[in-house]
């Protein structure tokens, strides 16, 4: 996020310069040069503003466990289920990769993960029905 905030940053003076330029053509209303540049202007400033307030409000999430060995954000989740073990890291919506086994804690599987135990079961939506699994090791 900080890279793309920086970049954002230094793109700005070109983007302010490209619509000084298409403004300075004559008449604004008509000038779909100066429409595209103030759009692209205008898009860039909104993505700083809100890079720039995610950036406050980041928490860095310590991997692992809770005290007492429940299953939390940031957890390493080994996972039984009739199709084989699968191992998942809990993460927030933003940063899911299903693939690369990073799931949210908002999803079914991740909703019903946090808060339980190795040993304990979990059973969650998995498209028409429900599944279970077992949780045979927490990181």
């Amino acid at each position: 996020m900080r890279r793309e905030l920086d970049r954002r940053k230094r793109s700005l003076p070109a983007l302010i310069s490209e619509t000084a330029a298409a403004a300075a053509q004559g008449d604004r209303s008509d000038n779909a040069a100066y429409q595209t540049s103030k759009a692209a202007l205008r898009r860039a400033n909104w993505r700083i503003l809100e890079l720039e307030d995610e950036l406050k409000r980041i928490t860095l999430i310590t991997p692992g466990p809770d005290a007492e060995g429940r299953i939390k954000l940031g957890s390493r989740v080994t996972v039984r289920t009739p199709r084989g073990d699968r191992t998942y890291e809990i993460v927030g919506p933003k940063e899911t990769d299903p693939a690369g086994g990073r799931i949210s804690q908002e999803s079914p599987l991740g909703a019903a993960l946090i808060g339980k135990k190795k040993g304990d079961t979990a059973t969650f939506m998995a498209g028409a029905g429900t599944a279970t699994c077992e949780i045979i090791e927490i990181r």
